[in-house]
C-alpha cells in the first residue's frame, strides 16, 4: 500500500516582510526544512513588477512579464529578488516534493506609462450601478507600453479599450470612480456595492476578447517558464467567473497539468462562495473566509462563543473538497485592509481544527510560523508540532463531538498505512473540562498523552474504546498514543 501523507500549504510571506530582495534565496535554503515539517505546497507572493518597484508587496500589478528582469519602476529586482532567483527557488522546492503556487493578479493594472484622454461617467462609490451626472472628459492612466521590457515576451500594449473603469482623473487631480466610455461592469461578480467588478487601479474588461487572449497567452508563457504547479487567484469576487473558469480550463488543456487553483473571494457568506464555485463549474477552490471569521469572533468573545457552532456555515462543512482553510493571512494581520486578527490565545485551537480534521486543504501563514517583526508577534507555539501530527497521525474515520457550548472535540481513528495513527482533539474557550470520545476498541488499555503539553495526565482507553480526554480552559489538547 502506497503511503500518502496529508498536505499542508504555506503562505510564504506577510505584508510587512523585510526581506531585502532576498525572499527567493531564503526559501530555497529552507526548502528541506519546510518539507520535513510537513509542508507540501507553498503559495509564493506575486513575482512580477508592481507599481511600488522594490517595495511592492505585489498586488499593485504593473508588468506581469517582468519577474525581476527589467529596469522598470526604479528597480530590476522585485521586493523578493530576481527572475533567476525565483526560478531557482521553484526548482529547489519541487525537488523537496513541495508544489509551488503562483499568486496571480488579473483584476487590475497600476502604474501606467502614459495618460489617455477619454470620456467617462462617474459612478457612486456605494452603489457602482448608479451613474452620477453626465459624461465628462477625463485624463486617465490606461496606456501600458512597458518601455523597460521593450516588447520582450509579448508586444501587447494596453490602452483604455482594455479597461472598463478607473479611480483617478489626472486632469482634475481628483479621486472618483469612473466608468469609461461605452463600457459596462461585468455581470457575474459579487453584488456588494450593487456590482463589485471595480476594486482598484485600471480595471480589466474581460468582455474584450483582446484582454482574454492576452491573459491566456501570459498564463501559458508563465507556466512554461516557471513550471509552477498551480495558482492562487487574487480578488476573484471582482472578476467575471466565466473568465476564471475558461482561464483555468485553457491552461490545464495546454499544459496537461492538474494546476491546483484557489481563489480569494472575500466574503463571510458561504452562499456567495458556493455560488462562485458552482459558476466556475467547480474548476476552482476558495479560501474558507467564513471559518476564519468564526475563529476571529470566537477569539474575541471572552469565552462566551458557542463552540458547538464553530464550524457552522463554513466551506469546511458545506463544500470540503473545494476548501482551503486558514487562520490568518497578509490581509487580516494587524494594520491591513481586512484586519481581523485571530487572537494569539486562540491560534492553537484554530490550527488544531484546520490541521487535524479531514476536510479541506490547510494553509499555514508565514506570520504564524516565523512571527511578524513589524507587530512584535512571536512564532506561534506548537504550530510545528501540529503540522507534524497532521503529517503522521491525522488519518482515518473522523468522529465529531461538537455538542457543548464550551468544550468540544473530535477524533480520528487512524488507518493501516500510517503506523500508530489516530488522535483525539479536545478544545475549550473558557473552562476546564473533559470529553468522552471514541478512538477504537482495538486500543483498549492503551494510553494517550497530550502532545501540546497542556495536560500531564495519561488517558487510558476503556474496554469500549472510549477515553475521557481532559482540556484546560482556553486551550486545545491533542492526544496521541503513547509511544
Amino acid at each position: 500500500m502506497k503511503k500518502i501523507f496529508n498536505g499542508i500549504m504555506m503562505q510564504y510571506f506577510e505584508w510587512y516582510l523585510n526581506c531585502n530582495k532576498n525572499l527567493w534565496n531564503s526559501i530555497k535554503k529552507k526548502s528541506e526544512e519546510l518539507a520535513k515539517n510537513g509542508i507540501t505546497g507553498v503559495w509564493l507572493p506575486p513575482a512580477y513588477k508592481g507599481l511600488g518597484g522594490q517595495n511592492e508587496v505585489g498586488y499593485a500589478a504593473y508588468d506581469l512579464y517582468d519577474l525581476g528582469e527589467f529596469d522598470q519602476k526604479g528597480t530590476i529586482a522585485t521586493k523578493y529578488g530576481t527572475k533567476e532567483e525565483y526560478l531557482d527557488a521553484i526548482v529547489a522546492l519541487q525537488q523537496q516534493g513541495i508544489e509551488v503556487y503562483a499568486d496571480v493578479v488579473l483584476n487590475h493594472k497600476m502604474g501606467a506609462d502614459k495618460l489617455q484622454t477619454i470620456k467617462a461617467v462617474r459612478c457612486n462609490w456605494d452603489n457602482h450601478n448608479v451613474e452620477e451626472g453626465e459624461e465628462e472628459t477625463v485624463e486617465v492612466g490606461t496606456k501600458f507600453t512597458f518601455p523597460g521590457r521593450n516588447h520582450k515576451y509579448s508586444d501587447f500594449e494596453w490602452n483604455w479599450t482594455h479597461f472598463n473603469g478607473i479611480d483617478y482623473d489626472f486632469r482634475k487631480k481628483e479621486m472618483a470612480l469612473y466608468k469609461l466610455k461605452n463600457k459596462t461592469w461585468q455581470i457575474h461578480v459579487d453584488k456588494e456595492k450593487g456590482n463589485f467588478d471595480y476594486l482598484m487601479g485600471a480595471d480589466l474588461d474581460f468582455s474584450n476578447p483582446e484582454v482574454v487572449n492576452e491573459c491566456k497567452s501570459w498564463g501559458e508563457w508563465y507556466l512554461n517558464l516557471t513550471n509552477v504547479n498551480g495558482f492562487r487567484f487574487d480578488a476573484v469576487k471582482h472578476i467575471e467567473s466565466d473568465f476564471i473558469k475558461d482561464f483555468i480550463r485553457t491552461l490545464r488543456s495546454k499544459t496537461g497539468k492538474e494546476l491546483f487553483s484557489v481563489g480569494e473571494y472575500w466574503s463571510a457568506n458561504s452562499n456567495d462562495l458556493i455560488d462562485y464555485i458552482n459558476r466556475t463549474d467547480r474548476e476552482i477552490s476558495l479560501f474558507d473566509v467564513p471559518l476564519h471569521y468564526n475563529f476571529y469572533h470566537a477569539s474575541h468573545s471572552n469565552g462566551e462563543y458557542d463552540l458547538s457552532k464553530l464550524l457552522d456555515n463554513t466551506l469546511m462543512k458545506i463544500c470540503p473538497d473545494k476548501c482551503v482553510t486558514f487562520v490568518d493571512n497578509h490581509d487580516t494581520q494587524p494594520g491591513q485592509s481586512l484586519e481581523s486578527w485571530v487572537m494569539d490565545w486562540f491560534k492553537e485551537i484554530a490550527y488544531s481544527i484546520i490541521l487535524l480534521r479531514k476536510e479541506g486543504y490547510p494553509c499555514v501563514f508565514y506570520g504564524d510560523y516565523y512571527g511578524i517583526e513589524h507587530d512584535d508577534k512571536e512564532p506561534m507555539a506548537n504550530l510545528k508540532t501540529l503540522m507534524l501530527i497532521r503529517k503522521d497521525k491525522a488519518y482515518g474515520e473522523q468522529i465529531d463531538y461538537f455538542d457543548d457550548y464550551d468544550v468540544v472535540g473530535f477524533t480520528r481513528l487512524g488507518d493501516e498505512a500510517h503506523n500508530k495513527s489516530g488522535l483525539a482533539v479536545v478544545i475549550s474557550d473558557k473552562r476546564d473540562g473533559s470529553k468522552r470520545m471514541y478512538v477504537g476498541e482495538n486500543l483498549s488499555g492503551k494510553k494517550f498523552i497530550d502532545v501540546l503539553g497542556h495536560r500531564e495526565e495519561e488517558i487510558e482507553i476503556d474496554n469500549e474504546g472510549y477515553g475521557d480526554f481532559l482540556v484546560t480552559g482556553g486551550s486545545a489538547s491533542v492526544y496521541v498514543r503513547k509511544e
